[in-house]
């Protein structure tokens, strides 16, 4: 695997554990619920560190874009499956925007 991948990886995962934090906060019902609140902590933390690493080796401003336009689309797409909330063209059409522009940002 190529070093010039590995930033770029670990991007990706902060994404997801960008999303895995932010439905663990909804879960957690104002902190008054101990498992997702803990799940929170620690999903937000390793997200944390995996976005520090990446933006050591990419441009601040595309990763940070990527990693809350994956954390965007990865916690809307789940609150439609988990959690009921709406799922209407427009927010549909949103969602496709922002994965348009995480693939520009990749791809620039």
């Amino acid at each position: 695997m190529s070093p010039t991948f590995l930033p770029w990886l670990a991007l990706i995962f902060a994404g997801l554990f960008e999303v895995a934090w932010a439905l663990a906060l909804k879960a957690s019902d104002g902190f008054s619920k101990p498992i997702p609140s803990i799940t929170f902590g620690i999903t937000a933390t390793i997200s944390m560190v995996l976005l520090a690493y990446a933006m050591k080796h990419l441009p601040a401003g595309t990763a940070y874009a990527i990693w809350t336009g994956i954390g965007a689309v990865g916690t809307v797409v789940l609150g439609i499956v988990w959690f009921g909330d709406p799922a209407n063209l427009l927010r549909v059409a949103s969602i496709c925007l922002i994965l348009a522009g995480i693939v520009g940002l990749k791809l620039a």
